[in-house]
């Protein structure tokens, strides 16, 4: 039998392969981890007010109150909740972790903020970037009220608006992954087996797509809102990729399906039944199953 193309095309970049890139691009080195850090102690003094003070402003403005659910009162406990978050990514935030873990949290509240957090709420993307600014403006604040030199505090927030770009950038490439997975008007179910379940901690998961769709299609959403599960089911290769109006070739990344991978299409093995490629309906299947299975 003709086995048939199985790459996948235009994956998004892992959340710690885009926060190394980036943190990369801004330039961030030794000396701007030196002048954030000289005022890490100065932040943490006023962290606490800093979250209180946070939560405030959301709570009164009414946009976000709206968002939050609290336009006529304040849920306590879900304030307590918001508050326990927002406490934990300031420490790490002013400990400066630049780890890849750090990475995949970040990633992971960029999802939360699509909805796909424990209460549902959707924050649209422009409330957290602006949040990022109100973030900058507060340490900003903070640093002038501890009567620090100006040029510390020029050297420090500039090192600070460069780590909390890049930030900006992790939460929202997984509100983008969180927002595809729901963009279309087909369902499909898609299950994982074995290995897979662990890492994603679900069993299956329903992704929309548009009509038109195909099985790669839906696989790419899955291993884009669970990038956590590529380096298990998946292996990068690189495809030369020629334009017509290009002076030369681009290489460009697709993934394939590690040896004893199988993704079923309604129960019948894609790689030979159509590929990637073969077409999907509203209520389909789409099973990946680990070697031995």
């Amino acid at each position: 039998m003709v086995q048939h193309d199985l790459e996948i095309h235009e994956l998004m970049p892992e959340p710690e392969e885009a926060w190394r890139r980036l943190l990369r691009f801004v330039g961030w080195d030794a000396h701007n981890r030196a002048a954030a850090a000289r005022t890490s102690a100065a932040l943490l003094k006023h962290a606490h007010q800093l979250v209180v003070d946070v939560y405030h402003h959301l709570a009164h403005v009414p946009e976000t109150a709206a968002i939050l659910g609290w336009e006529h009162h304040i849920d306590e406990t879900h304030l307590e909740e918001r508050r326990r978050f927002f406490t934990l990514w300031l420490a790490r935030t002013i400990g400066l972790d630049t780890s890849d873990e750090f990475a995949a949290y970040l990633f992971y509240a960029g999802k939360a903020h699509a909805g796909h957090g424990p209460r549902h709420i959707h924050t649209p993307p422009e409330y957290v970037t602006a949040s990022i600014g109100l973030v900058q403006a507060a340490f900003a604040k903070a640093l002038a009220q501890e009567g620090l030199p100006a040029e510390v505090i020029s050297d420090s927030m500039a090192a600070w608006s460069k780590y909390l770009s890049v930030q900006l950038n992790q939460m929202l490439l997984g509100y983008r992954a969180a927002q595809e997975l729901r963009t279309g008007a087909l369902a499909v179910r898609c299950t994982v087996f074995g290995r897979l379940r662990p890492l994603v901690g679900r069993e299956d998961i329903q992704v929309m797509v548009a009509a038109g769709a195909c099985v790669g299609d839906v696989v790419r959403k899955v291993f884009n809102y669970f990038p956590q599960a590529r380096a298990e089911a998946l292996e990068r290769v690189w495809d030369a990729e020629e334009k017509p109006d290009a002076l030369w070739v681009e290489v460009v990344p697709v993934y394939v399906t590690r040896p004893g991978w199988r993704i079923l299409h309604n129960g019948r093995e894609v790689r030979y039944h159509g590929g990637f490629a073969a077409p999907v309906q509203d209520g389909d299947e789409v099973a990946v199953f680990p070697p031995g299975r």
